[in-house]
């Protein structure tokens, strides 16, 4: 009798859930959208009973379209939006308040007085991390200083806390587990990435209690079950990772030098880079990507804050295209950007660079610039953004790139995609199932939970939908690049 996996995952925008048969084909799905609340400037925070509810409405819905017995399936995996935080009792399984999601800045403030006082080079060497709001510790911090009575309840040891991946697991066992896997707990900077477990130094640091904390676990293999009466059968929960980490093991990223990028609202890229952290010079984040049979592998990382969201900027403050699809069409429509370089440091400028007061600008502009042509350098900017990011992890990894597999919505414009891959000179792979977050889940849990016997097993699992391959002469490509980073020179700073 075949059997089946049950993939959850559990988004900024939406709650996900995939059925994957033993062969790797995806049987069904179900998706539902959940609220954003900007209670203030900077601030974003979800409704955790909401997280819940969806995401337990869609494992239901995805088992019924499926037509499956919930004791036919071996594993459920699970893979979140990182760096999110819940604080909740433990007696109740309420939370104390909604959850503070990765996007919020209110501890910006913070982070500034830690840097003043000279800690960031020692957070930086035992986490791998900058010191910014994005991470959990002071997210934490801030829950039980502003919650009246949080701290001494925390004390009594009567409060949990976790990521998103925690709070699930706690839901789906009833409140019987309390865990992270090794790869989320590398995103709290609570987090020590060589011994591979919390840091008393750095509960102390970001006066986080140590007690609060989950337990530590492998991304792989299993860790509990679910309550019988939530999905119709014990299902052992057997696979854990956060979204990027998940992403890059679906894509089959698993030796030293091989890289992933996402294009999404931003683009997430992540390079593996073998059995130890990388200390990156160019300010790239090291992480745990995941931890199997106790054995840990490790990433540099990488973000770009704009990228398909300049194509929305497109659509919806300039009204040059009507749906985001259409500016693959525009952009084909000239045969270059007509000298147009386009920076869209909207929110600032990322990594390599980490500058918050960057803004953006359309530079190179004449008389005969068109629609069109900011169309496509709007497009290219996401690809120059991605390029740089890549140089900056070959130079710190030692390791050069020989393809780029790539996931998201964006990896749709072929436009974008063979742009790319002039600019990096290697091949860009495109798989045939983009959606390799939730895939990535299943894998780790179907590893876990038996279905496959080894890694090696489900490499066949990942299928090529299409290969571009770099026409660019590598001559012309350093010039884009080179006139690219002059642009990037007036827009460091704000105006």
């Amino acid at each position: 009798m075949s059997r089946y996996i049950l993939a959850l995952d559990q988004g900024t925008t939406s709650s996900r859930a995939l059925v994957v048969a033993e062969d790797g084909t995806v049987v069904a799905s179900a998706q539902r959208e959940i609220g954003q609340h900007y209670p203030q400037p900077g601030w974003v925070e979800h409704d955790a009973d909401e997280i819940w509810a969806t995401q337990l409405a869609t494992a239901t819905e995805a088992l019924a379209r499926a037509g499956v017995a919930p004791h036919r399936v071996a594993g459920l995996g699970i893979t979140n939006q990182r760096e999110t935080v819940v604080l909740w009792d433990r007696a109740t399984g309420r939370p104390l308040a909604p959850a503070i999601v990765w996007q919020d800045r209110r501890t910006s403030e913070r982070c500034a007085q830690l840097r003043a006082a000279g800690v960031e080079a020692r957070v930086r060497a035992l986490t791998g991390l900058v010191l910014d709001p994005y991470f959990s510790a002071t997210k934490l911090a801030w829950l039980l200083d502003h919650l009246p009575g949080a701290r001494a309840r925390a004390a009594a040891g009567e409060l949990a806390c976790g990521t998103i991946d925690s709070w699930l697991a706690w839901k789906l066992t009833r409140g019987a587990l309390h865990v992270t896997d090794a790869g989320n707990a590398s995103r709290t900077q609570l987090f020590d990435l060589q011994a591979g477990d919390w840091s008393d130094e750095l509960c102390a640091l970001f006066d986080v209690p140590r007690a609060l904390l989950p337990s530590v676990v492998d991304s792989s293999g299993v860790v509990g079950h679910c309550a019988a009466d939530l999905l119709g059968a014990a299902i052992p929960i057997a696979g854990i990772a956060g979204d990027q980490q998940a992403a890059l093991f679906g894509q089959r990223c698993t030796r030293a030098g091989m890289a992933k990028n996402t294009y999404g609202t931003g683009c997430f890229m992540l390079m593996h880079t073998g059995d130890a952290p990388v200390a990156s010079t160019h300010r790239l984040l090291s992480t745990l990507a995941w931890r199997r049979a106790g054995h840990s592998e490790f990433a540099l990382e990488g973000s770009v804050f704009v990228a398909g969201a300049v194509v929305q900027w497109l659509r919806d403050e300039l009204g040059v295209i009507r749906q985001s699809r259409d500016v693959e069409a525009l952009a084909a429509s000239v045969d270059d950007a007509g000298g147009v370089v386009f920076v869209p440091a909207f929110t600032g400028l990322g990594a390599p660079y980490w500058d918050a007061d960057a803004r953006g600008a359309i530079l190179g502009l004449t008389r005969g610039t068109g629609a069109a042509h900011i169309a496509r350098a709007a497009i290219e900017s996401i690809a120059f953004q991605s390029a740089e990011l890549l140089q900056a992890m070959q130079a710190d990894a030692g390791v050069p790139l020989t393809e780029l597999r790539v996931d998201g919505g964006a990896t749709a414009n072929d436009v974008l995609m063979q742009f790319q891959a002039d600019l990096l000179g290697v091949p860009v792979l495109r798989p045939a199932f983009t959606e390799c977050t939730a895939m990535g889940a299943a894998l780790l849990a179907g590893l876990g939970a038996g279905v496959w016997p080894d890694a090696a097993a489900i490499d066949a699992h990942w299928k090529l939908d299409r290969r571009f391959e770099p026409k660019m002469s590598r001559d012309e490509a350093g010039d884009r690049i080179a006139r690219w980073k002059r642009a990037l020179s007036r827009v460091h700073g704000s105006l």
